[in-house]
Protein backbone atom coordinates (compact mmCIF):
# COMPACT_ATOMS: atom_id res chain seq x y z
CA UNK A 1 0.00 0.00 0.00
CA UNK A 2 1.09 3.30 -0.52
CA UNK A 3 1.75 5.84 1.98
CA UNK A 4 3.73 8.81 0.12
CA UNK A 5 4.32 8.78 -3.69
CA UNK A 6 7.69 10.81 -3.70
CA UNK A 7 10.05 8.43 -5.74
CA UNK A 8 9.59 5.98 -8.53
CA UNK A 9 12.67 4.57 -7.31
CA UNK A 10 10.25 3.66 -4.03
CA UNK A 11 8.32 1.36 -5.87
CA UNK A 12 7.48 -2.19 -5.81
CA UNK A 13 7.17 -3.93 -9.54
CA UNK A 14 3.97 -4.60 -8.77
CA UNK A 15 2.82 -1.25 -8.16
CA UNK A 16 5.01 0.28 -10.98
CA UNK A 17 3.12 -2.26 -13.18
CA UNK A 18 -0.08 -1.99 -11.13
CA UNK A 19 0.04 2.23 -12.36
CA UNK A 20 0.01 1.61 -15.23
CA UNK A 21 -2.59 -0.77 -15.56
CA UNK A 22 -5.36 0.86 -13.25
CA UNK A 23 -4.76 4.26 -15.14
CA UNK A 24 -6.26 2.39 -18.10
CA UNK A 25 -9.05 1.70 -16.13
CA UNK A 26 -9.94 5.32 -15.31
CA UNK A 27 -9.32 6.54 -18.47
CA UNK A 28 -11.67 4.43 -19.82
CA UNK A 29 -14.14 4.79 -17.70
CA UNK A 30 -14.21 7.97 -15.72
CA UNK A 31 -17.57 8.29 -15.01
CA UNK A 32 -17.32 5.04 -12.16
CA UNK A 33 -14.62 7.11 -10.09
CA UNK A 34 -16.51 10.33 -9.90
CA UNK A 35 -17.09 10.13 -6.30
CA UNK A 36 -14.94 7.91 -4.93
CA UNK A 37 -12.77 10.67 -3.35
CA UNK A 38 -16.11 12.88 -1.81
CA UNK A 39 -15.73 14.98 0.48
CA UNK A 40 -12.09 14.62 0.39
CA UNK A 41 -9.14 17.97 0.34
CA UNK A 42 -5.92 18.15 -1.65
CA UNK A 43 -3.84 20.87 -0.63
CA UNK A 44 -1.51 22.13 -3.27
CA UNK A 45 1.86 23.80 -2.14
CA UNK A 46 3.18 26.07 -4.94
CA UNK A 47 7.17 27.12 -5.34
CA UNK A 48 7.31 27.00 -9.04
CA UNK A 49 4.51 27.81 -11.53
CA UNK A 50 3.06 25.36 -13.78
CA UNK A 51 0.03 24.69 -16.00
CA UNK A 52 -0.13 20.97 -16.11
CA UNK A 53 0.46 20.14 -12.67
CA UNK A 54 -2.16 22.65 -11.13
CA UNK A 55 -4.56 21.26 -14.04
CA UNK A 56 -4.27 17.99 -13.34
CA UNK A 57 -4.20 17.62 -9.81
CA UNK A 58 -6.48 20.55 -9.51
CA UNK A 59 -8.86 18.91 -12.45
CA UNK A 60 -8.50 15.82 -11.03
CA UNK A 61 -9.67 16.13 -7.84
CA UNK A 62 -12.67 17.77 -8.82
CA UNK A 63 -12.96 14.77 -11.14
CA UNK A 64 -13.37 12.50 -8.24
CA UNK A 65 -15.61 14.28 -6.20
CA UNK A 66 -13.45 16.12 -3.90
CA UNK A 67 -11.61 19.30 -3.57
CA UNK A 68 -8.51 20.72 -3.98
CA UNK A 69 -6.83 24.35 -2.29
CA UNK A 70 -4.30 26.00 -3.98
CA UNK A 71 -1.20 27.18 -1.55
CA UNK A 72 1.18 30.16 -4.33
CA UNK A 73 4.65 30.80 -3.28
CA UNK A 74 3.36 34.33 -1.36
CA UNK A 75 1.33 32.39 0.86
CA UNK A 76 3.34 29.98 2.44
CA UNK A 77 7.14 30.89 1.77
CA UNK A 78 8.13 27.29 2.56
CA UNK A 79 10.92 27.72 5.16
CA UNK A 80 11.17 31.42 5.73
CA UNK A 81 7.74 32.46 6.91
CA UNK A 82 7.52 29.09 8.48
CA UNK A 83 9.39 26.03 8.93
CA UNK A 84 8.04 23.10 6.63
CA UNK A 85 7.63 20.88 10.06
CA UNK A 86 4.98 23.30 11.26
CA UNK A 87 3.24 23.86 7.99
CA UNK A 88 2.74 19.78 7.95
CA UNK A 89 1.41 20.13 11.41
CA UNK A 90 -1.00 22.60 9.95
CA UNK A 91 -2.47 21.08 6.80
CA UNK A 92 -2.39 17.77 8.44
CA UNK A 93 -5.17 19.07 10.67
CA UNK A 94 -7.39 20.41 8.05
CA UNK A 95 -6.91 18.14 4.47
CA UNK A 96 -6.44 14.81 3.67
CA UNK A 97 -3.85 15.04 0.87
CA UNK A 98 -0.82 17.04 0.12
CA UNK A 99 0.71 17.65 -3.08
CA UNK A 100 3.79 19.85 -3.26
CA UNK A 101 5.76 21.13 -6.23
CA UNK A 102 9.11 22.93 -4.96
CA UNK A 103 13.14 23.30 -5.10
CA UNK A 104 14.60 21.55 -2.77
CA UNK A 105 14.04 17.81 -2.32
CA UNK A 106 14.55 17.68 1.16
CA UNK A 107 11.36 19.62 1.31
CA UNK A 108 8.97 17.19 0.20
CA UNK A 109 11.09 14.42 2.77
CA UNK A 110 10.28 16.96 5.68
CA UNK A 111 6.88 16.91 4.58
CA UNK A 112 6.47 13.42 4.12
CA UNK A 113 8.22 12.40 7.09
CA UNK A 114 6.11 15.43 9.19
CA UNK A 115 3.13 14.70 8.51
CA UNK A 116 0.27 11.59 8.94
CA UNK A 117 -1.22 12.35 5.59
CA UNK A 118 -0.53 11.26 2.17
CA UNK A 119 2.24 13.21 -0.01
CA UNK A 120 2.70 13.47 -3.43
CA UNK A 121 5.89 15.13 -5.18
CA UNK A 122 4.47 16.99 -8.10
CA UNK A 123 8.48 18.03 -8.64
CA UNK A 124 11.83 18.93 -6.93
CA UNK A 125 14.85 20.03 -8.41
CA UNK A 126 15.93 16.41 -8.60
CA UNK A 127 12.74 14.63 -9.37
CA UNK A 128 9.81 14.62 -11.54
CA UNK A 129 7.73 11.19 -10.69
CA UNK A 130 4.54 11.93 -11.99
CA UNK A 131 5.45 13.47 -15.23
CA UNK A 132 7.47 9.72 -15.67
CA UNK A 133 4.54 7.64 -14.79
CA UNK A 134 2.24 9.39 -16.88
CA UNK A 135 5.63 9.30 -20.04
CA UNK A 136 5.21 5.41 -19.80
CA UNK A 137 1.80 5.13 -19.53
CA UNK A 138 1.67 7.19 -22.79
CA UNK A 139 4.79 4.63 -24.35
CA UNK A 140 2.43 1.52 -23.06
CA UNK A 141 -0.66 2.65 -24.63
CA UNK A 142 0.64 4.02 -27.54
CA UNK A 143 3.69 1.30 -28.14
CA UNK A 144 2.59 -1.91 -25.80
CA UNK A 145 5.18 -3.64 -24.01
CA UNK A 146 8.35 -1.90 -22.90
CA UNK A 147 10.67 -4.55 -22.32
CA UNK A 148 13.31 -4.22 -25.06
CA UNK A 149 11.98 -1.41 -26.14
CA UNK A 150 14.61 1.68 -26.60
CA UNK A 151 14.11 5.22 -25.65
CA UNK A 152 16.74 7.78 -26.05
CA UNK A 153 17.03 10.85 -23.70
CA UNK A 154 18.65 13.95 -25.16
CA UNK A 155 19.47 17.27 -23.46
CA UNK A 156 20.12 18.14 -19.91
CA UNK A 157 20.53 15.26 -16.78
CA UNK A 158 17.63 17.20 -15.07
CA UNK A 159 14.72 15.77 -12.57
CA UNK A 160 12.55 14.70 -15.57
CA UNK A 161 15.84 12.74 -16.93
CA UNK A 162 16.12 10.77 -13.32
CA UNK A 163 12.73 10.23 -12.95
CA UNK A 164 12.63 8.80 -16.15
CA UNK A 165 15.78 6.21 -15.29
CA UNK A 166 13.58 5.01 -12.64
CA UNK A 167 10.95 4.05 -14.89
CA UNK A 168 12.61 2.77 -16.89
CA UNK A 169 14.46 0.63 -14.46
CA UNK A 170 10.57 -0.37 -13.68
CA UNK A 171 9.79 -1.23 -17.22
CA UNK A 172 12.72 -3.06 -18.19
CA UNK A 173 13.45 -0.64 -20.96
CA UNK A 174 16.59 0.11 -22.46
CA UNK A 175 17.51 3.80 -21.95
CA UNK A 176 20.12 6.31 -23.68
CA UNK A 177 20.90 9.40 -22.34
CA UNK A 178 23.23 12.05 -24.23
CA UNK A 179 24.11 14.93 -22.45
CA UNK A 180 27.43 17.94 -23.03
CA UNK A 181 29.86 16.50 -21.05
CA UNK A 182 29.09 17.49 -17.32
CA UNK A 183 25.69 17.66 -17.52
CA UNK A 184 24.47 13.95 -17.65
CA UNK A 185 22.26 12.67 -14.97
CA UNK A 186 23.77 12.49 -10.68
CA UNK A 187 25.65 9.15 -10.34
CA UNK A 188 23.49 8.16 -7.12
CA UNK A 189 20.80 8.36 -9.36
CA UNK A 190 22.18 6.71 -12.05
CA UNK A 191 23.78 3.85 -9.80
CA UNK A 192 20.35 3.17 -8.27
CA UNK A 193 18.37 3.02 -11.68
CA UNK A 194 21.03 0.34 -12.86
CA UNK A 195 20.64 -1.47 -9.30
CA UNK A 196 16.55 -1.63 -10.35
CA UNK A 197 16.89 -2.35 -13.81
CA UNK A 198 19.32 -5.48 -12.85
CA UNK A 199 15.20 -7.04 -12.02
CA UNK A 200 14.28 -6.70 -15.27
CA UNK A 201 16.71 -6.18 -17.26
CA UNK A 202 16.93 -2.31 -18.31
CA UNK A 203 20.16 -1.10 -19.54
CA UNK A 204 21.61 2.36 -19.78
CA UNK A 205 24.01 4.02 -22.06
CA UNK A 206 25.41 7.57 -20.92
CA UNK A 207 27.15 9.17 -24.44
CA UNK A 208 27.99 12.98 -25.10
CA UNK A 209 26.82 12.43 -28.93
CA UNK A 210 22.74 12.70 -29.51
CA UNK A 211 22.95 10.93 -32.62
CA UNK A 212 24.36 7.88 -30.94
CA UNK A 213 21.81 8.37 -28.46
CA UNK A 214 18.91 7.92 -30.44
CA UNK A 215 19.64 5.48 -32.83
CA UNK A 216 17.30 2.80 -33.31
CA UNK A 217 15.28 4.15 -30.56
CA UNK A 218 11.46 3.63 -30.64
CA UNK A 219 11.14 7.27 -28.50
CA UNK A 220 13.07 10.56 -28.55
CA UNK A 221 12.73 12.26 -25.34
CA UNK A 222 14.08 16.18 -24.38
CA UNK A 223 13.59 18.71 -22.36
CA UNK A 224 14.44 22.21 -22.05
CA UNK A 225 18.13 23.29 -21.14
CA UNK A 226 17.69 25.91 -18.23
CA UNK A 227 15.11 24.77 -15.92
CA UNK A 228 13.55 27.10 -13.51
CA UNK A 229 15.78 28.41 -11.45
CA UNK A 230 18.58 28.57 -13.64
CA UNK A 231 17.38 31.17 -15.79
CA UNK A 232 20.55 33.01 -15.26
CA UNK A 233 22.32 29.87 -16.96
CA UNK A 234 20.42 30.10 -20.54
CA UNK A 235 22.76 31.98 -22.54
CA UNK A 236 25.50 29.69 -21.59
CA UNK A 237 23.82 26.96 -21.64
CA UNK A 238 22.35 27.92 -25.32
CA UNK A 239 25.70 27.59 -26.57
CA UNK A 240 26.81 24.53 -24.53
CA UNK A 241 23.17 22.80 -25.64
CA UNK A 242 23.21 24.05 -29.38
CA UNK A 243 24.21 20.93 -30.71
CA UNK A 244 21.76 19.03 -28.55
CA UNK A 245 18.74 20.30 -30.53
CA UNK A 246 16.31 17.28 -31.09
CA UNK A 247 15.50 18.60 -35.38
CA UNK A 248 14.76 15.83 -38.08
CA UNK A 249 18.14 15.45 -38.78
CA UNK A 250 18.28 14.08 -35.05
CA UNK A 251 14.85 11.93 -35.44
CA UNK A 252 15.56 10.36 -38.91
CA UNK A 253 18.47 8.18 -36.85
CA UNK A 254 15.72 6.78 -34.48
CA UNK A 255 12.84 4.33 -35.72
CA UNK A 256 10.66 5.20 -38.67
CA UNK A 257 8.40 5.05 -36.22
CA UNK A 258 9.44 6.44 -33.25
CA UNK A 259 7.64 8.76 -31.28
CA UNK A 260 8.99 12.80 -30.25
CA UNK A 261 8.08 13.08 -26.25
CA UNK A 262 8.63 16.48 -24.51
CA UNK A 263 7.54 16.96 -20.77
CA UNK A 264 6.58 20.55 -21.70
CA UNK A 265 6.81 23.54 -21.51
CA UNK A 266 8.92 23.63 -24.58
CA UNK A 267 11.19 26.07 -25.69
CA UNK A 268 10.56 25.90 -29.54
CA UNK A 269 13.42 26.72 -31.60
CA UNK A 270 16.00 26.03 -28.83
CA UNK A 271 15.85 21.95 -27.31
CA UNK A 272 13.05 21.17 -30.51
CA UNK A 273 12.06 22.42 -33.61
CA UNK A 274 8.33 23.23 -34.22
CA UNK A 275 9.15 20.63 -37.52
CA UNK A 276 9.33 17.93 -35.21
CA UNK A 277 6.87 19.02 -32.05
CA UNK A 278 4.29 19.19 -34.43
CA UNK A 279 4.99 16.19 -36.51
CA UNK A 280 2.68 13.68 -36.33
CA UNK A 281 5.51 11.38 -34.13
CA UNK A 282 5.05 13.92 -31.46
CA UNK A 283 3.00 12.48 -28.64
CA UNK A 284 3.95 15.65 -26.82
CA UNK A 285 -0.11 16.45 -25.71
CA UNK A 286 -1.33 12.96 -24.84
CA UNK A 287 1.83 12.68 -22.18
CA UNK A 288 0.25 16.00 -20.75
CA UNK A 289 -3.54 14.51 -20.96
CA UNK A 290 -2.34 11.39 -19.34
CA UNK A 291 -0.88 13.57 -16.20
CA UNK A 292 -4.79 13.56 -15.67
CA UNK A 293 -5.25 10.48 -15.54
CA UNK A 294 -1.93 8.95 -13.70
CA UNK A 295 -2.07 11.51 -10.73
CA UNK A 296 -5.94 10.41 -10.61
CA UNK A 297 -4.80 6.88 -9.85
CA UNK A 298 -2.15 7.85 -7.23
CA UNK A 299 -4.13 10.20 -5.65
CA UNK A 300 -6.94 7.34 -5.21
CA UNK A 301 -4.29 4.54 -4.31
CA UNK A 302 -2.56 7.25 -1.28
CA UNK A 303 -6.34 7.73 -0.28
CA UNK A 304 -6.58 3.89 0.85
CA UNK A 305 -9.08 3.15 -2.33
CA UNK A 306 -8.78 -0.13 -3.57
CA UNK A 307 -10.60 0.79 -6.44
Amino acid sequence: MLEDFISIHDLTLYQFNRILELTQEIKNHPQHYHKKLKKKILAMIFEKPSLRTRMTFEVGMLQLGGEAVYLSPSDIQLGKRESTHDIGKNLERWVDLIMIRTFAHQNVLDLAQNTRIPVINGLTDLLHPCQAMADFFTLKETKGDLANFKLAYVGDGNNVCHSLLFAAAKAGTRMAVATPPGYGPREEILKKAEEDGQETGSTFFLTNDPYEAVREADAVYTDVWASMGQEKEKAGRTKIFHSFQVNQNIMAKAKPDAVFMHCLPAHRGEEVTDEVINSSQSIVFDQAENRLHVQKLIMLLLMKDEL
